[in-house]
């Protein structure tokens, strides 16, 4: 899977995001501008020593994530979508997009893609989710959909045995 933050503004979401695409082995994509610097402490803080294990991708623009993954199934997860992101049926090499915390996916790259809309349920009178606990309810859906694929499916004790 693919996890994919257009101009993303929080260091601490997108260090939470790096982390559940590490231990969910999904590529992470940066679609520039970033509020924020890839060295940025609260970033390295979020993600802790799990940045060895994670395949991250930068792009300039989303034109230029466009033309770098022709073809690519993309879900764009919005609070303005028209379908629950629950009913859709996610493949192995499926991309779903975040937009800034802010402002969201911009509704013309959204009316583009109107059949690949997901969103959330929520309260009518709540704005949304936690930019990184959106990933984290979407990407697992979907891991759940697939099997889990490559993924403990059992944990261990450190002192005794189950």
């Amino acid at each position: 899977m693919h996890i994919v933050l257009l101009e993303p503004e929080i260091p601490q979401n997108a260090g939470n995001i790096a982390r559940t695409c590490a231990v969910t082995n999904s590529v992470l994509h940066l679609i520039k501008p970033l509020g924020f610097s890839v060295e940025d402490k609260y970033l390295k803080r979020a993600g802790l020593d799990y940045w060895k294990l994670l395949d991250i991708r930068y792009y300039e623009n989303f034109q230029d994530f466009c033309e770098k993954n022709p073809g690519a199934k993309i879900w764009m997860a919005s609070t303005k979508a028209r379908h629950v992101y629950s009913d859709v049926t996610y493949g192995a090499d499926d991309y779903v997009m975040f937009g800034r915390e802010s402002a969201g996916i911009p509704e013309e790259i959204l009316m583009a893609h109107e059949a690949n809309t997901i969103r959330i349920p929520m309260l009518e009178a709540a704005r949304s989710l936690n930019l990184s606990n959106s990933v984290a309810i979407i990407i697992y859906e979907a891991m759940r959909q697939q099997g889990f694929p490559g993924m403990l499916m059992e944990g261990q004790l450190h002192h005794n045995k189950w």
